[in-house]
């Protein structure tokens, strides 16, 4: 998740249209797997699968990535098109120059993240007058997720909701610039990460060896955003709203449908860190801890305030979450 410097609202409807075809287009650069994004007025999200590093990418697949950043190329970029064509064709120390520094730019979360935000900063500055500096605040915040099951499911429903959490819409397939309402609009990139969310086991193993069905995954995603039966936006017959939310949670320490809770927002789903099962976090605290240079033992915590199943955090619930 990256938030705009100083929670400006700047994202108009050009603005997020352009960061959603960008994000996309990044994405293919990047090799990185989008299973699903939301693009607000202030900030963004998006829920990515990163495969492993490779050096196995043949010399045309590695100019059409490096063609893919610019869809409208200059003069200039064109006659580089042309240079590394020619040097990948030769197979000459300039070539392997060129391939090592766009590899190392490839499966990687941050370049992934840098090059995104700083194509669309470039672009925004351009195109709004007098506009000079920094776009984003600080760096982005990231949340490990277990690559399945229902970890992934839910953090794709948060992502999701968001514009419903904003009061933008009642139904996130109404908003032009999430992933659910861009799969139910038939994108198949789109689909193809709703897919793939619910057709993984919490190990991140294939349910099957294949993926879900399209009808199967929208259905899924709808049944978890919505609940079944009544609206899961009541409580006791009327509307739930922040107080009633925030009562039931940290002062009576009860739980609320999980509908319910994803419609507030959550830390689990930004600041949460690591965020599966147990033992998934277990395993990785240390690698975590370590990487931060925290002096004490992270202790994995239990998610709360709705049925969850087994998930775990590192980072427990914020109060006074909701609003």
């Amino acid at each position: 998740m990256s938030r705009v410097v100083g929670g400006q609202m700047l994202l108009g409807d050009r603005e997020k249209e352009v960061l959603r075809r960008l994000l996309w287009r990044v994405a293919d650069f990047s090799g990185v797997e989008v299973l699903s994004y939301c693009i607000m007025t202030n900030h963004f999200h998006v829920l990515v699968r990163l495969p492993e590093k490779t050096t196995v990418i043949s010399d045309a697949e590695l100019l059409r990535r490096f063609k893919v950043l610019y869809p409208k190329p200059t003069k200039y970029q064109t006659a580089s098109f042309a240079r590394l064509e020619k040097a990948l064709q030769e197979g000459n120390e300039e070539a392997e120059a060129i391939r090592t520094q766009l590899l190392a730019r490839m499966h990687d979360l941050s370049e992934f993240m840098k090059t995104l935000k700083q194509r669309f900063s470039i672009w925004y500055n351009r195109n709004h007058d007098g506009r000079l500096g920094t776009l984003w605040m600080d760096r982005f915040k990231s949340v490990l997720v277990q690559g399945g099951g229902n970890p992934l499911q839910t953090m794709a429903a948060y992502i999701d909701l968001n514009p419903v959490r904003a009061g933008l819409v009642e139904d996130p397939k109404d908003y032009r610039w999430c992933g659910y309402a861009e799969a139910v609009a038939g994108s198949k990139l789109a689909q193809r990460g709703l897919e793939f969310i619910w057709a993984t086991y919490a190990d991140g193993t294939r349910r099957d060896g294949k993926a879900a069905s399209l009808k199967s995954a929208l259905a899924a995603q709808r049944s978890l955003i919505f609940g079944k039966g009544a609206s899961p936006w009541t409580h006791r017959g009327r509307r739930i709203d922040a107080a009633v939310a925030e009562r039931v949670l940290n002062e009576e320490n009860g739980e609320l449908p999980i509908q319910v809770v994803l419609r507030c927002r959550v830390r689990y789903f930004t600041d949460g860190a690591i965020l599966g099962s147990a033992e998934f976090v277990r395993q990785l605290a240390s690698e975590w801890q370590a990487g931060r240079g925290r002096k004490f033992p992270i202790q994995v915590k239990r998610a709360r305030g709705a049925p969850w199943g087994d998930m775990a955090v590192v980072n427990s619930m914020r109060r006074k979450v909701f609003g």
